[in-house]
């Protein structure tokens, strides 16, 4: 019994050795693999000069027009006013009864805020704009109340209904060019997502060319490894990391490359969007979003990698006789 009961000890002991050692295997594998692929990327730097090269530019393309889209929409989400409605109130209708208004206005749904600009508010601005000699040739304060409404949700619906109100006298209103803006940008944001599957599948091709004349090289050294009984995933293990280090390169180049731009940019973008009172600053990439492209890329790599390598070793895996 007692004997049995060590035996059984020693062989479980025994395969959980094993066990470790295979997974030990696998991880010194992918260790090996992945500084080896680098140390063969660096070794032909013309070559991973040129395919990095060709990746960065066809990764830099569509993330460029997307930081561009993404820059248009945050100005014209800075332009609030864009959006505001101004009701001109009656003349006779009074301070109190503005006020009250304005509080009405308030407690409505599509409603987001409420400003009430009296008269003398309206005249103190015609003052500041240079027109104080023609008010004062004026007998009375020919300026409405005035209440600027921020809209949640569709602004025209809201400026007809606030044009049925019997205080009002006019609703001014203009957004059809904030409108035409969201529909450029709406067609824009599609422009860059087919721009970046077209350029994707580019710089995938590219990856999977770069790695098929990598395979190609090393022919006879994958068909000895098959005929030693190695799987796939052990022969593919080094081309799939090739493929990964080229598309991390590329995208740290690509990110490298439009923030360059950004720079070059950024300041006299400033000195136009302060002209017209604007403090705009053009945006780029925060680091999450840096290393978000850098990952997609190194995805990107590994995926073209790794399709040219099944290709191959499909083709040429040894069948039994």
């Amino acid at each position: 019994m007692s004997s049995r009961s060590g035996n059984g000890e020693q062989g479980t002991g025994n395969g959980g050795g094993a066990r470790r050692s295979g997974v030990g295997a696998w991880l010194d594998h992918h260790a090996y693999s992945f500084t080896a692929s680098l140390g063969r990327m660096l070794g032909k730097p013309w070559a991973t000069v040129l395919t990095v090269g060709v990746m960065a530019v066809a990764l830099a393309l569509p993330l460029g027009l997307w930081l561009v889209l993404a820059n248009m929409a945050r100005l014209s989400g800075e332009v609030q006013q864009s959006r505001e409605i101004s009701v001109f109130l009656q003349h006779d209708v009074d301070a109190a009864r503005a006020q009250a208004l304005a509080d009405e206005l308030r407690g409505r749904d599509d409603v987001a805020s409420v400003e009430l600009r009296t008269p003398q508010q309206g005249v103190e601005q015609l003052r500041a704009a240079g027109l104080g000699d023609a008010l004062d040739a004026l007998d009375q304060n020919p300026l409405p109340s005035v209440l600027v409404v921020g809209p949640r949700g569709d602004e025209a619906l809201l400026a007809d209904s606030l044009a049925q109100l019997p205080e009002a006298e006019l609703v001014q209103h203009d957004a059809v060019w904030r409108q035409r803006l969201d529909g450029w940008l709406r067609f824009g944001n599609r422009v860059a997502l087919v721009l970046a599957l077209l350029l994707g599948l580019g710089a995938l091709l590219v990856v999977g060319n770069t790695v098929r004349l990598d395979i190609q090289s090393r022919r006879e050294e994958i068909g000895v490894l098959q005929h030693l009984g190695a799987t796939d995933g052990f022969i593919r293990r080094p081309f799939l990391y090739l493929g990964a280090w080229y598309g991390v390169a590329a995208g740290v180049i690509a990110i490298a490359l439009l923030t360059a731009a950004a720079l070059a940019l950024r300041a006299p973008l400033a000195e136009l969007a302060a002209s017209y009172g604007s403090n705009f600053a053009l945006g780029g990439f925060d680091a999450s979003t840096a290393l978000a492209v850098v990952a997609g890329a190194a995805l990107l790599g590994w995926l073209g990698a790794g399709i040219v390598t099944g290709h191959y070793l499909r083709q040429t895996r040894p069948t039994e006789t």
